[in-house]
């Protein structure tokens, strides 16, 4: 006997051309109907452009009636919003009081650990006036979709990203907006945008306390945050600026994580501290939260990153990263069921 289970195994060998992802995955499988060999599949049309949805409906049908038993396959869909497709388990952004510690940096790196681990992982770049995770992750590819959602670009490695750099004709056009169009914006990156069924969703914030940092901490469901600093000595005001504005929006600090944290010199057998010295277990208690990494100053990261290949970089500290995430995820943050 055909099950429920059996046909959806079977969909998620369909994949949505643009976004490289199972119709599962991008959660679009919303009803399926089994009885007497008849199988009735409901679609979301979501993001679809009618062609798609044509070759979809095909690949669909084709995949179930490969199931014994199969007697007829019968597709159809649903016009459904982005939003009430989208299923995060944790939306993590990562946050720093002041601009050029690295917080892009971090927010990639954290998403290739996760995406090495094995979860469903993407990018929501909020830095609208500063992006630069298309950059790094090399990505020129413009998003699609329709008028019911648009479409995340995926990374070479399955990482989904949106980005307001992914939707300007040139990519070194400014963004010259006010506070209300960018929280707009950013707002519609999240309710627009079809993610589908994902593990993470790392919210990279701009610096500061001000206007968009503060849409996405009211508006987003936010479940964590990642303070990004470096050694200097303004750092410790800095961080505590950022940990009270978590603690008035009511948010829980993951843990903090040191950028720049020193150079390793491996023909002298050293790490020079060139910003002077680890300020990691103070801001780790300044925080109230783990420290989840140091992260040194890495000349072949630094050039991976140029050159858009950030996903190749293949340092201990990017597992190290991934294992302290999850460990801080797992024990400060309720499982959804």
């Amino acid at each position: 006997m055909i099950t429920k289970e059996q046909v959806i195994e079977n969909l998620e060998a369909v994949l949505v051309p643009a976004a490289k992802r199972s119709i599962v995955g991008l959660n679009l499988v919303r009803e399926v109907a089994v009885f007497d060999g008849k199988v009735n599949i409901t679609l979301a049309s979501t993001g679809l452009i009618p062609g798609a949805q044509d070759w979809i409906k095909t690949k669909a049908r084709e995949a179930v009636e490969k199931l014994p038993e199969v007697k007829e396959v019968a597709v159809e869909y649903n016009d459904i919003k982005a939003k009430e497709l989208n299923q995060i388990d944790h939306v993590i952004a990562i946050m720093s009081g002041k601009g050029g510690v690295g917080k892009s940096l971090v927010t990639g790196l954290a998403a290739i650990a996760l995406r090495r681990k094995g979860y469903e992982v993407g990018i929501l770049d909020a830095d609208i006036t500063g992006p630069s995770i298309p950059k790094m992750f090399g990505i020129n590819a413009r998003p699609t979709g329709s008028e019911s959602g648009i479409l995340p670009v995926s990374s070479k490695s399955g990482i989904e990203v949106m980005s307001i750099n992914l939707l300007l004709p040139n990519e070194e056009d400014a963004v010259i907006w006010r506070g209300p169009l960018i929280g707009r914006t950013i707002t519609q990156f999240w309710e627009e945008v079809l993610w589908g069924k994902l593990n993470y969703l790392i919210i990279d914030l701009p610096p500061g306390t001000a206007d968009a940092p503060l849409t996405v901490l009211q508006t987003l469901p936010v479940a964590g945050i990642i303070i990004v600093f470096t050694p200097q000595d303004l750092t410790a005001m800095i961080v505590r600026k950022a940990v009270n504005m978590a603690r008035q929006m009511g948010k829980p600090i993951l843990g903090v994580v040191e950028n720049m944290s020193y150079l390793d010199v491996a023909e002298l057998g050293k790490k020079i501290e060139i910003f002077g010295k680890s300020r990691g277990e103070e801001m780790s208690q300044a925080a109230g939260a783990t420290l989840l990494g140091r992260l040194p100053i890495d000349p072949e990261l630094a050039r991976l990153c140029d050159q858009g290949n950030i996903e190749t970089y293949d340092a201990e500290i990017v597992a190290s990263l991934g294992k302290s995430i999850t460990m801080a995820t797992s024990a400060l943050l309720p499982k959804k069921e």
